[in-house]
C-alpha cells in the first residue's frame, strides 16, 4: 500500500475531528438540563468513544499494510460470529459445524481475500459452506430443529464472515488511475456509514415523527431515512476526491450505501428483538459490542464492494 501522503493526512484530520467532537460532546453534555437533549447527546458521546476505538484500530492496521488490516478484520469477524453463534439454538450434534466454522470456514475467506481470489470470496460461504456444513450436522445424527440450527449457522456466517470480509477486500481491487490508493475506499466507506448513521439519529430523535418499524426499532424515523440518504449523499459527495468517483458518483454510491445500511441494522434488529437483547455485546462499552457497531455496515460493505468492482474495477 505504501505511505500515501493523502491517507495519512485523513488520518490526521480524522483524529483531529473526533478530539473536536470529544469536547464539544462533552460540553453540550455537562451544560444542557437533565432530559432529552441531554440523553441525545450522551448516546452522540458513546458513539464518539466507539468511534476512538474504531479509529485508533483502522489507522493501526493501515499503518501496517494489507496484512495489518487483514488481521484487524480477521478478528473483527471473529468477534462477531462468536456474539450471533451465541444466541443461535445450537445443541451437542452442531459442534462439528460450529468448529468448521470458526477453525476452517473463517479462515479461508479471508484467505481468499490475502491471496486476491475474487472468486473463492463470492462462492466459498453461499455455495460450498452452505452445502458443507449441514452434511458436518446431517452426520451427527440429531434431528430435533435441524433447519432451525443449520439455518442459524449459516445466517452467522453470511453476516459474520462473508459481509465483513468484503471490507478489505477492497484494498484488492485494481482501478484505472487509482492503483496503489484502495485504501482509501475502506476510509471512504467507513466515514460514510457512520457519518450518515449519526445523522439519521440525531435527526430522527429530534424531529421523526413517523415510525418505520417501532417494534423493531423506536429510533428509525421516516424523517431519519430522508436525512441519513441526503446526508450520506452529501458527505460522500464532499469527500469525493479520496476515490476514484466523480462527485454525483459518490453522492449516489453514499445513498446506496447508507439505504443498505439502514434497512440492514432493521434485520439485526429484528433478530435482536428475537432473542430478547438489547446489546450483541460488551466489547465496544456503551455501544454494544462489535455486531452493534457493524450493524450498518454488514449489508452495505458488499454491495459497495461488488458495485465498484462492477462499474469501476479493470
Amino acid at each position: 500500500m505504501g505511505w500515501d501522503p493523502t491517507l495519512w493526512a485523513l488520518a490526521g484530520w480524522l483524529l483531529l475531528a473526533l478530539l473536536v467532537l470529544t469536547i464539544i460532546g462533552e460540553l453540550l453534555e455537562q451544560v444542557l438540563p437533565i432530559g432529552r437533549g441531554n440523553r441525545l447527546f450522551k448516546n452522540i458521546n458513546d458513539r464518539i468513544k466507539a468511534w476512538w476505538i474504531m479509529a485508533i484500530l483502522l489507522v493501526g492496521a493501515l499503518a501496517l499494510g494489507k496484512g495489518g488490516v487483514l488481521v484487524l478484520f480477521l478478528f473483527i469477524s471473529f468477534a462477531a460470529l462468536r456474539e450471533f453463534l451465541s444466541l443461535t439454538n445450537t445443541r451437542l450434534a452442531d459442534s462439528w459445524a460450529l468448529a468448521s466454522a470458526f477453525f476452517f470456514v473463517l479462515p479461508v475467506q479471508f484467505l481468499a481475500v490475502a491471496m486476491d481470489w475474487p472468486g473463492i470470496l463470492s462462492m466459498f460461504i453461499p455455495v460450498y459452506a452452505f452445502m458443507f456444513m449441514p452434511m458436518l450436522t446431517a452426520l451427527r445424527g440429531e434431528p430435533h430443529s435441524f433447519l432451525i440450527r443449520v439455518a442459524e449457522t449459516q445466517w452467522s456466517l453470511m453476516v459474520s464472515v462473508f459481509c465483513v470480509s468484503h471490507l478489505p477486500a477492497l484494498m484488492n481491487l485494481t482501478i484505472e488511475g487509482f492503483e496503489g490508493r484502495a485504501a482509501l475506499l475502506i476510509l471512504f466507506f467507513i466515514t460514510v456509514v457512520q457519518g450518515s448513521d449519526t445523522i439519521q439519529y440525531i435527526w430522527g430523535a429530534q424531529f421523526g415523527r413517523r415510525k418505520v418499524a417501532p417494534q423493531l426499532s423506536p429510533s428509525k424515523t421516516v424523517e431519519g431515512l430522508v436525512a441519513g440518504t441526503v446526508g450520506a449523499a452529501v458527505l460522500a459527495g464532499l469527500i469525493f476526491w479520496i476515490t476514484p468517483f466523480t462527485w454525483w458518483q459518490a453522492a449516489l454510491l453514499g445513498a446506496a450505501i447508507f439505504l443498505m445500511g439502514f434497512f440492514g441494522s432493521l434485520v439485526m434488529a429484528a433478530i435482536k428483538r428475537d432473542r430478547g437483547i438489547r446489546e450483541w455485546g460488551p466489547l465496544m462499552m456503551a455501544q454494544g459490542g462489535v455486531t452493534d457497531r457493524l450493524d450498518t455496515a454488514i449489508f452495505s460493505a458488499p454491495i459497495f464492494y461488488y458495485l465498484v468492482q462492477f462499474f469501476w474495477g479493470a
